[in-house]
């Protein structure tokens, strides 16, 4: 009758040292991070920026771009891209900044000869020009 009763009270006690309770998971945060993470999410969706143009943008991978400008003076940059901009309005420009100096990078072209014949062409108008390969935007499809 005791090797019984040992018995059934090795079983409970392994019974009980195997049994999981569900517990309870309270969350401890600040309410800003919430409301931090909502303007993060606005931002990155309606205003277009440099890193996050807002177009229709189906691929974004390796390819070539040509630098026009380089030079520490910031509206020395601005300028140029403006000069850019007024000859060739359906092509991208891109400024980044360095330190010391501003890049002006223009176009995504996806092979280098498509990069080569475009400088070939901005030859006689912009003096330094320099081909870079790096991650480009897809053109947009229409």
């Amino acid at each position: 009758m005791m090797k019984i009763y040992l018995l059934f009270v090795f079983l409970i006690c392994v019974n009980q040292s195997f049994a999981q309770t569900r517990g309870v998971v309270t969350e401890i945060k600040d309410p800003l991070i919430d409301s931090l993470i909502a303007k993060r999410i606005q931002l990155n969706t309606v205003k277009p920026t440099t890193t996050n143009p807002v177009s229709k943008t189906i691929f974004n991978g390796m390819g070539y771009r040509v630098q026009i400008f380089y030079g520490s003076d910031r509206r020395v940059a601005f300028s140029e891209q403006t000069r850019f901009q007024t000859l060739y309005p359906s092509i991208r420009t891109y400024i980044t900044y360095k330190e010391p100096n501003y890049y002006l990078k223009v176009g995504d072209f996806r092979t280098r000869m498509e990069a080569q014949a475009f400088l070939n062409e901005l030859r006689g108008t912009f003096p330094t020009l320099f081909i870079f390969r790096e991650k480009i935007n897809a053109p947009i499809l229409d």
